[in-house]
């Protein structure tokens, strides 16, 4: 757990903390509470938070008792235990504050909320949405579209790891671990760690060739699988495998031919910063 982070709102310091493990932001409260409602001091803030926290719980709001503590370096510079939301918890605390500060957010939330049942209604919404929020982030057209298709062979995956009885959350999570390791040679979470990662999704920070050898290793897993009919979770765990490892064959005979890497570096920033170099040589010429 990294507790000394420091993030700027507003040029205002927001002590936040990262959990490796869990693979989570936590956010200090009280910080949060002084920025959105304009408080003079540090105990102004906690004055406040205390405040709120008394009138949640008696609304019937469980989410305070949820909040953990960690340990944050305060203005004087010793280490206090600290009130901390991960991002669902902070969401739900800033709908709570009376601040024109935090309208924005809340409008957010409605927006969000609003689309959500909107592409409920029309799947095809989400994808019209994903396309648009591609293009403004500076992706190309071309990746855009390997990373469409690579959403649509994760769904085929799994749909048929729901047929095959496998649970979502930790074990969606093993056996996509299980594919990745065998495919690149590393775990998810070792991948993005190569990549400068935290919450950001690997996948959108995948070059093209990477992206297509994702979807090879996905695909072949979901094929192997129709095939085979696995019915325990250690049986779909071999299939995983299997299916990574003929992507990882392809990845190692793309790498001997050229002579270079598959896996990079690279992510999203660069990615952006390279479409932009290419238009200003364009604009240039």
């Amino acid at each position: 757990m990294d507790n000394n982070k420091i993030q700027l709102f507003e040029a205002k310091r927001i002590r936040t903390a990262w959990d490796e493990e869990a693979q989570e932001w936590y956010f200090s409260v009280v910080d949060v509470v002084s920025v959105l409602t304009d408080q003079p001091t540090q105990r102004s803030a906690a004055k406040y938070w205390s405040v709120l926290k008394t009138r949640m719980k008696k609304e019937g709001n469980q989410l305070t008792t949820n909040c953990r503590q960690l340990k944050m370096t305060a203005e004087d510079g010793k280490s206090r235990a600290t009130d901390v939301a991960d991002t669902e918890q902070l969401l739900r605390i800033i709908q709570s504050i009376p601040s024109p500060k935090a309208e924005p957010f809340k409008l957010w939330l409605a927006s969000v909320g609003r689309e959500r049942i909107e592409e409920t209604i029309d799947p095809e919404l989400a994808i019209d949405r994903a396309l648009a929020t591609y293009l403004k982030k500076g992706y190309s057209r071309e990746w855009i579209n390997q990373r469409l298709q690579a959403i649509q062979v994760r769904k085929e995956l799994t749909d048929e790891w729901d047929n095959r009885g496998v649970r979502q959350g930790v074990e969606y999570a093993i056996l996509t671990d299980e594919i990745t390791k065998a495919w690149s040679g590393m775990t998810t979470r070792q991948y993005k760690r190569l990549k400068g990662l935290k919450k950001e999704n690997l996948r959108d920070n995948m070059t093209t060739l990477e992206l297509v050898l994702n979807m090879l290793a996905e695909a072949t897993t979901t094929e192997i699988s129709k095939t085979s009919e696995p019915t325990t979770f250690e049986e779909n765990r071999q299939v995983a495998k299997r299916g990574g490892r003929i992507a990882g064959n392809a990845r190692r005979e793309i790498e001997a031919d050229t002579g270079k890497p598959v896996i990079t570096k690279k992510n999203a920033v660069d990615f952006s910063r390279l479409l932009a170099e290419e238009k200003n040589k364009l604009w240039g010429s």
